[in-house]
């Protein structure tokens, strides 16, 4: 017993170290935002992500110098993890504590030991908020006077250490901007605006989030803040709609930093304000991916004790590289790489992992979609409907195991459901929306490049959108950097139907031939060529690559541009600034 309390010590001290590590990078997000370090603030992103696994490899191998797990019976395990149990019981970031004790478990056993009993498959405490955990982690602020004197106590508590570039006329825009949603009787019934003490930094914006409360409802109350060129803070939009919040916390955003002690105390206060967000996506978006997906697991088993479909295969084309099924009750699919690819898929098993993972660390600017990753996932075997499972072993078998009524995919990768596309085109019949839906392809297309990342496979059935009516990319098995490809004009023969294949190059990309394959009906065609013409030259791509190249970082605004208090009609895209 006192072998397993030791490691059982380790192990929460592994989580602490971890956890002060995270902080420390998340802290720095503040002094980036101030001195305008955005390439520095996406390898902070990267690092905080990289950092979890080295933290379990280090308690590992740690505990590999002091013992061999093979030669240590079940009662140590249980006796360890009944040890970190009482060890975290008053911990601030219990929940995750539990999830990086999981962690180092699924690492020692190479995830193939998953039960309650050994591992925190199901939390040991049910997190109920109080009002001492929730003043911990927001500001009250007095509304009894004037509009005026509320965001005066608003900015002199929200320190920064870079000045404002006109504070007066920021809170003349947000007093107005409140006037415009809330009628004087309204405003006179506001008792309380509470906001989240921890500033919330992603790409070039920070948000100071909370929520406004009347006396008979709540309303989301968000200042968006930007900094300009000579590193001076403004006031860029005051946001009340809960629409308006959740696109800021999507599924298809990088991660925010943002100076939390008390995690289960802030998703509790998030999940008040957007209700239909689940619990694993709100950690997800703070950051905590790893406890998202434990947070995940957990809803995912609920819905399956709760509901009794089946399995089948995802709606659309059958991609090349990846075989995708879902649940049609759960918004998520679930995708398994193929044991061969197609022969025009000139890439490796590997390759196609070392994609979702740069996308995984990369800006995904709201365009690209959130993946989770998962070994030896578990499938009740009569719940799988017979053609999806003979399309699994065509084409996966690798990867699949079958004992008794027990079905296990050794890898995959989990993804919030969309509607691809091509589906959603072919079945469409407004005309406004057909238009919108094209244009946030080509918009979609542009972002991603602006990001440094090319699409590579721009088919619109790789395109999934979302219940906002935003485009999303999510096939990956052919992203590269921008300066990875050649974007130049189509060889020129005496034969006009022929390519001089000749003088084509491996990395050679042709954009006039992107009107062609991005979408298939020619009113679609033209519609693109219309919004987006651009798309289809050389020129337009270079100059994409000149600008990664020297590093030229772009402001993606999650809300709509017409919120900002600087929108100017005649710029449409003006979201798209340096």
């Amino acid at each position: 017993m006192q072998r397993a309390q030791k490691f059982a010590y380790q192990i929460m001290n592994g989580f602490d170290k971890n956890y002060r590590w995270f902080l420390r990078i998340t802290r720095g997000a503040q002094e980036r935002f101030e001195k305008r370090l955005w390439l520095e603030s996406q390898q902070a992103n990267r690092d905080r992500i990289n950092q979890y696994d080295e933290s379990v490899s280090n308690v590992v191998a740690e505990l590999y110098d002091a013992i061999n797990p093979n030669h240590v019976t079940h009662e140590f395990w249980l006796e360890m993890k009944l040890a970190y149990t009482k060890l975290i019981a008053d911990h601030p970031q219990f929940e995750l504590a539990e999830t990086f004790y999981n962690s180092v478990i699924c690492r020692i056993f190479k995830h193939d030991c998953i039960s309650d009993d050994m591992m925190f498959v199901q939390s040991t405490r049910c997190y109920l908020p109080g009002k001492k955990e929730r003043d911990e982690v927001i500001y009250a602020f007095d509304t009894t006077g004037t509009v005026r004197h509320m965001y005066d106590h608003i900015f002199d508590t929200f320190a920064f250490n870079t000045p404002f570039a006109d504070l007066e006329r920021d809170k003349h825009n947000l007093d107005l901007g409140l006037r415009k949603v809330f009628t004087p009787e309204e405003l006179s019934t506001v008792h309380t605006v509470e906001m989240l003490r921890a500033v919330f930094y992603r790409g070039k914006a920070a948000y100071l989030i909370g929520r406004i409360c009347l006396s008979d409802k709540t309303l989301p109350f968000v200042i968006a803040l930007r900094i300009n060129k000579s590193h001076q803070i403004f006031v860029d939009a005051l946001l009340t709609e809960s629409s308006d919040l959740s696109v800021i916390f999507g599924f298809a955003r990088s991660y925010f930093m943002a100076d939390i002690d008390h995690p289960a105390e802030v998703v509790a206060f998030l999940q008040e304000l957007l209700p239909n967000k689940k619990h694993f996506e709100l950690y997800i978006s703070l950051g905590f991916d790893k406890h998202g997906k434990t947070e995940f697991f957990r809803n995912y088993t609920q819905h399956l004790m709760a509901s009794d479909d089946n399995y089948e295969l995802a709606p659309g084309i059958k991609g090349l590289v990846m075989a995708v099924f879902h649940l049609p009750s759960y918004g998520i699919v679930f995708k398994v790489i193929k044991d061969e690819f197609a022969e025009s898929k000139k890439i490796t098993r590997d390759f196609v992992k070392n994609r979702y993972n740069l996308v995984k660390t990369s800006d995904r600017i709201g365009r690209m979609a959130d993946t989770h990753e998962y070994m030896n996932f578990t499938f009740n075997l009569a719940r799988i409907d017979p053609e999806l499972l003979t399309y699994l072993q065509d084409t996966c078998a690798s990867s699949l195991t079958i004992s008794g009524n027990t079905l296990t995919i050794n890898h995959l990768y989990i993804e919030r459901r969309m509607t691809p596309l091509n589906i959603y085109l072919a079945q469409e019949t407004d005309p406004e929306k057909i238009r919108n839906a094209i244009d946030e392809l080509g918009l979609c297309i542009k972002q991603i490049a602006l990001a440094n990342i090319f699409p590579g496979d721009m088919l619109h059935k790789n395109f999934g959108i979302s219940k906002h009516g935003r485009v999303i990319f999510y096939d990956y098995d052919e992203i590269c950097f921008m300066n990875e490809r050649n974007f130049r004009k189509m060889p020129k023969t005496d034969d006009p139907f022929a390519v001089d294949t000749l003088s084509v190059g491996p990395n050679d990309v042709f954009p006039e031939q992107f009107e062609h394959f991005i979408v298939g009906k020619k009113h679609l065609k033209d519609l693109l060529k219309e919004l987006h013409g651009d798309l289809m030259t050389p020129e337009y791509w270079q100059k994409i690559q000149r600008m990664c190249k020297e590093g030229k970082y772009l402001n993606f605004t999650p809300y709509n541009p017409k919120k900002s208090f600087f929108y100017h009609p005649e710029k449409k895209y003006d979201y798209l600034t340096l």
